[in-house]
């Protein structure tokens, strides 16, 4: 059995089949699992990418009939069953898993790929991390000789309500208030301006408006400026133009508007949804049993179209997966896959976080907040890794302070965006 995919859903594939006669490969063209849910903590300094990382050949340690390798998958040969590798080798398999994920989905924006910074992955964070210290560095430098603060040199835009865009427009704020307003004290803070962007007139939409309405209450405390019902029109590298014209000067732009299906799904020829490869309700490639399609990569069918593309859909079509593949073994059918929504979370920061259960139950505040930083330490992969974040998170309550705040390179700061692609 082959996974394409070291994620939520290919590593809940992988680890479903411990018990099963079968040798799992896990193919992913990065050496580690991201847990994604926390990359903004690793982009606002308060956690280090290692914390949030997970050697994926460690997580196989103990599981002896499953292995991971590192490779970039170009292209199948269905006739012969074959994964095609961008160093030119083959793998063979018998099942195959493909588990991907997603990209950020720019939809067609002017100056995002150039010049805004997505949140996908550990260099992603670093990047952006990286950035807001040269941008703070270079404005102080200037304030400093004379020539004034840079127009927007403080000012991070924030595009996308949803989990990720409230969860790092709040630690944005934390950051300017409670850290860099130490380390600049050539800085006036207080211009600092974080501005988070919603196309709806609401935040989280897959939340009540009770809790949609904490959370951007939550957010103006922290002195985030939330500005509903318009879109960014384009970004440029020292302003972002709005859709309804305003335009707003700033160094720093956060896409966390949208993503999309990973390309690979359309590359490789299958029919797709939206990007989103199409399966049936047993998560197979139609025509092709043999092949799988899990989590944000597949249109995993659903009564109101399919599912959203969010970590538990993931690990738990991962887990349907594996129970077919087992099931078939034994020369038996299993049933079609039923996803069970869990309920969502998102934080704001401290004190501040909301949760929505299945039943109708509702957490917010501190009650909420404490639920979600358990849920997301037991989610944690290794417990070298838990300790290291449940150590920061204590540091960072007790301190107001944060610890991951070096710049790893010797560049020289600079006053704008920096070119990207």
């Amino acid at each position: 059995m082959v996974i394409v995919g070291a994620g939520f859903g290919g590593l809940a594939a992988a680890r479903a089949l411990a018990d099963t006669p079968v040798d799992v490969l896990v193919l992913d063209a990065r050496n580690h699992h991201t847990f994604q849910p926390l990359l903004y903590q690793v982009a606002t300094a308060g956690l280090d990418a290692d914390d949030v990382c997970y050697a994926v050949r460690g997580v196989f340690h103990r599981q002896r009939n499953a292995r991971a390798r590192l490779g970039r998958v170009t292209g199948l040969d269905r006739s012969r069953q074959r994964v095609l590798l961008s160093d030119g080798t083959e793998v063979g398999y018998d099942s195959l898993v493909l588990a991907v994920g997603a990209v950020t989905a720019d939809f067609g924006v002017p100056g995002v790929t150039e010049h805004a910074f997505g949140l996908k992955s550990a260099a992603d964070a670093i990047e952006l991390r990286s950035h807001i210290l040269r941008t703070f560095e270079a404005a102080e430098a200037d304030a400093g000789n004379g020539s004034g603060e840079p127009t927007g040199a403080l000012t991070m835009v924030v595009a996308g309500g949803g989990p990720t865009g409230v969860e790092m427009a709040g630690g944005l704020a934390e950051l300017c208030d409670r850290v860099l307003r130490r380390d600049f004290p050539g800085l006036d803070i207080d211009r600092a301006r974080v501005i988070l962007v919603e196309a709806t007139d609401h935040l989280l939409g897959g939340f009540s408006p009770r809790l949609s309405d904490k959370a951007r209450r939550a957010l103006e405390k922290l002195g985030v400026e939330v500005r509903l019902g318009t879109t960014v029109a384009e970004v440029e590298p020292d302003r972002v133009t709005l859709g309804d014209g305003t335009t707003i000067a700033a160094r720093t732009m956060v896409w966390a508007a949208g993503v999309r299906a990973h390309p690979l799904g359309e590359a490789l020829g299958f029919a797709t949804e939206r990007g989103r490869i199409v399966v049936d309700d047993r998560l197979r490639v139609p025509g092709h049993p043999e092949i799988f399609a899990i989590g944000d990569l597949a249109a995993s069918p659903a009564p109101d179209g399919p599912l959203p593309q969010v970590a538990p859909v993931a690990v738990q079509g991962g887990r349907h997966a594996a129970a077919v593949i087992a099931a078939g073994l034994r020369g038996e059918e299993y049933g079609p896959f039923v996803y069970r929504d869990k309920g969502s979370m998102a934080t704001v920061g401290r004190h501040a976080a909301i949760a929505q259960l299945p039943n109708g139950t509702t957490l917010s505040g501190i009650i909420g907040w404490v639920a979600w930083l358990v849920l997301h330490l037991v989610m944690l992969i290794g417990y070298r890794n838990r300790a290291n974040v449940l150590v920061n998170w204590a540091w960072n309550y007790l301190t107001y302070d944060r610890g991951s705040r070096l710049l790893l390179d010797e560049a020289l700061p600079n006053d704008a965006l920096p070119k990207r692609g």
